[in-house]
């Protein structure tokens, strides 16, 4: 069978790394299927410590190109020898850390997919001159970009893509899907008094604000329970505020957590916390909500376009930290203290949750791959 058409896609990490995130398991679950639909896909990604060169994951060759401080170099050289070879048809360039401004190289055709990008959020995340310097790149979207076609994962992803500069008419969307487990959904009262977080543990997800706002109910719920699911960077420093909020011994951090362990931990919270200061879209809160499991968030880009609020959650307006950590623990403590509050916005979760699916974000995903080789073909 002939191929539908050869994709290069770039991104940073590949779904088995230790760091892998929403973007990682996007790009997986979209390839799977757009492999059984008869695309051929080669993911050119960073390595990490313990991995092979290559790799066959979700039906995608996965090559990595070494470590992270020569890795943009190397994609940069990799992407124009193999397109100017005639080795692909189109690369798909995915934008969630630095853009990787591919127009500029690529011997064929280019489509962007827009996850998030950072803005004025990376000096929460790394060293200011990095930051300053991601800043800088991403000042070169519009130029840079201005005939490549886009999909954002969100509308919030799209509005900062037009705030930039890039047309609108120029941007579609492919929101991500999610698994609907086949679980019962625990009515509120059978619920045991437990609060979580579900994502990376990164500055800018400020897991230490909510840390705070649990703290803060800790006297009021004698038996409240806080549970972190995720990994990253700052695990250890929250993890020494939690002794420092005197909640240490009622907070349990699960690293990594398997899909079984992960789904059990969330279907039985009556909550789940975002307080992220920005997100693409927000695929864990929606996966909490396929659980019946509604949310908590910052009322920031891409998570108004997660949570519906007084529907599937409760928006919690970004201000000042200390008046923030009161909005997220008010909040909090509704879904607490009413039950028939909790069971409304659980029900309304899981019918929301069950909008996106992975099947029609693949489908989206192939209508613009075909879109872009045609008009490639036509120029």
């Amino acid at each position: 069978m002939s191929s539908r058409g050869r994709i290069l896609i770039l991104n940073e990490r590949d779904p088995e790394h230790p760091r892998s995130g929403g973007v990682e398991s996007h790009i997986a679950e979209v390839s799977r299927r757009m492999v059984e639909m008869g695309y051929e896909i080669t993911l050119l990604a960073s390595g990490f410590a313990g991995a092979a060169p290559r790799a066959r994951i979700a039906g995608m060759d996965v090559r990595r190109l070494g470590p992270l401080a020569s890795y943009y170099p190397r994609v940069v050289w990799h992407c124009r020898r193999e397109t100017a070879r005639g080795n692909f048809d189109v690369v798909v360039e995915h934008l969630c850390k630095v853009p990787f401004c591919s127009a500029l190289y690529s011997a064929v055709p280019v489509l962007a997919v827009n996850h998030h990008l950072f803005g004025a959020s990376a000096f929460l995340q790394v060293a200011w001159p990095i930051a300053a310097g991601v800043v800088a790149i991403e000042s070169l979207i519009p130029r840079v970009y201005r005939d490549v076609p886009f999909l954002a994962v969100s509308p919030s992803s799209r509005d900062d893509l037009v705030a930039r500069g890039i047309p609108a008419e120029h941007i579609g969307l492919v929101y991500n899907g999610v698994d609907i487990p086949e679980r019962e959904l625990l009515p509120a009262g059978e619920r045991p008094c437990r609060v979580a977080y579900f994502g990376r543990l990164e500055a800018y997800k400020r897991v230490d604000l909510f840390l705070r706002a649990m703290a803060s109910l800790a006297p009021r719920f004698d038996d409240l329970e806080v549970v972190v699911i995720g990994r990253g960077q700052a695990q250890p420093r929250l993890e020494r505020l939690a002794r420092e909020l005197g909640i240490a011994g009622r907070t349990r951090f699960t690293g990594f957590a398997p899909d079984d362990e992960r789904d059990e931990l969330l279907s039985g919270s009556r909550v789940c916390v975002c307080p992220s200061v920005k997100e693409g879209w927000g695929i864990t809160v929606v996966e909490a909500n396929a659980l019946g499991t509604p949310a908590v968030v910052t009322k920031a880009p891409g998570l108004v376009d997660a949570v519906r609020d007084g529907e599937t959650g409760l928006l919690v307006p970004d201000v000042a930290p200390d008046e923030f950590v009161r909005g997220i623990a008010n909040a909090v403590a509704r879904l607490l203290e009413d039950d028939a509050l909790a069971d409304r916005l659980s029900q309304g979760a899981r019918s929301w949750a069950r909008r996106f699916t992975w099947d029609e974000a693949a489908e989206r995903m192939a209508e613009a791959v075909d879109a872009r080789l045609a008009r490639g073909e036509a120029a």
